[in-house]
């Protein structure tokens, strides 16, 4: 195993490290050969359909991560940063350019039929279902495609159609079903045959709370009484927060980080915010001198205390504020992944 496999676990997964890896690349680049655009004119452009011009344009350089049975990751980065092009090099889609991919002992594109039986794919803004007959049927020809038992699809029916609330819309044409509809049938569909691996990408985008929640429920519960892996690729960091221990993120084809999501917070993600509620508040007096409180706000009976959580912790905070104020309650506010992801991006910072 080489080092980017042992040194990308954290706490969570320490009983699983010494396990070869379910899913591994290896120095994984993907290169594009692209028709250079030139100057506008007609003389120009009879030139370039006899004599093209093309350049090179690198999606993804030298990627290495390594991922264990059962677990559930988020990757992220900015648009363009080469996620779905990972993503369909690790579904055997696209062929790297060079480098090396496993997924549970299968090189993707080189045995396509064998990984298609083992994993699941749901894209957001694409769906796998027959548009005019009924989602029943889709996932019947599924059965057949895939040749799950009898037993099996109606166990995962009866199953899914719980979680998921299918039975209002089972009997209908895709065509007639709403966004967040289809995306629950999708997600049915690509788990039918009761995958080891299922990448999702972008599998909330467009929906309302209600159907975020029911999907995330679902895939939580997948993940925990079936050891099914999961890749995800979003742009929601309330999907992050809610489903991935781990996170990694790419940008420009390459890595930037790899590890637990707490880590990220702690090391991109410096301060955070300690609401107090006093019963009275004279605005003239409140004042925290303690090193590392970098912002002191007043809203009402409220004082939001922003700190430098490397400097100083809450209950040093709330300890000073018990001398100055009549404290009510207390609340931390951690810092928001979304702002973190976005630090993220805009450092300099690359892991090696």
């Amino acid at each position: 195993m080489d080092r980017n496999c042992k040194s990308i676990r954290t706490i969570d997964y320490r009983e699983v490290n010494n396990f070869m890896p379910f899913i591994q690349t290896k120095n994984l680049t993907k290169i594009y050969r692209i028709r250079r655009r030139t100057e506008a004119g007609l003389g120009t452009h009879i030139k370039n359909l006899f004599f093209p011009v093309f350049e090179n344009r690198s999606a993804i350089q030298n990627l290495s991560f390594c991922i264990q049975r059962g677990e559930i990751i988020g990757l992220l980065g900015p648009n363009g940063a080469g996620k779905s092009t990972t993503i369909k090099m690790l579904v055997g889609i696209l062929v790297p350019t060079s480098g090396s991919v496993d997924v549970g002992g299968i090189i993707p594109h080189k045995d396509r039929i064998s990984h298609a039986s083992r994993m699941g794919v749901v894209f957001g803004q694409r769906t796998q279902l027959w548009w005019d007959i009924p989602v029943r049927d889709s996932f019947n020809l599924m059965r057949h495609m895939f040749r799950i038992p009898e037993d099996i699809y109606q166990q995962n029916i009866e199953l899914f159609s719980d979680i998921l609330d299918l039975g209002e819309f089972i009997n209908t044409p895709v065509r007639q079903l709403s966004l967040g509809q289809r995306m629950r049938a999708d997600i049915c569909n690509a788990l039918l045959h009761n995958p080891e691996v299922i990448f999702l990408d972008e599998p909330t985008i467009g929906l309302d709370v209600v159907v975020k929640e029911k999907i995330r429920q679902f895939i939580q519960e997948i993940n925990r009484e079936r050891e099914t892996t999961v890749i995800l690729t979003t742009h929601d960091m309330e999907d992050i927060e809610r489903l991935c221990p781990r996170v990694i993120v790419i940008d420009k084809g390459q890595k930037m980080y790899d590890g637990h999501l707490k880590d990220l917070k702690d090391l991109y993600g410096g301060e955070e915010t300690l609401i107090l509620e006093v019963n009275k508040i004279n605005n003239k007096a409140v004042h925290l001198h303690l090193p590392g409180v970098t912002k002191l706000t007043i809203k009402g009976k409220r004082i939001h205390v922003k700190y430098n959580k490397k400097q100083i912790n809450a209950a040093s905070i709330i300890t000073k504020a018990l001398e100055s104020f009549n404290l009510r309650d207390f609340k931390v506010q951690e810092v928001d992944t979304e702002k973190v992801i976005r630090e993220l991006y805009s450092s300099k910072f690359l892991t090696n």
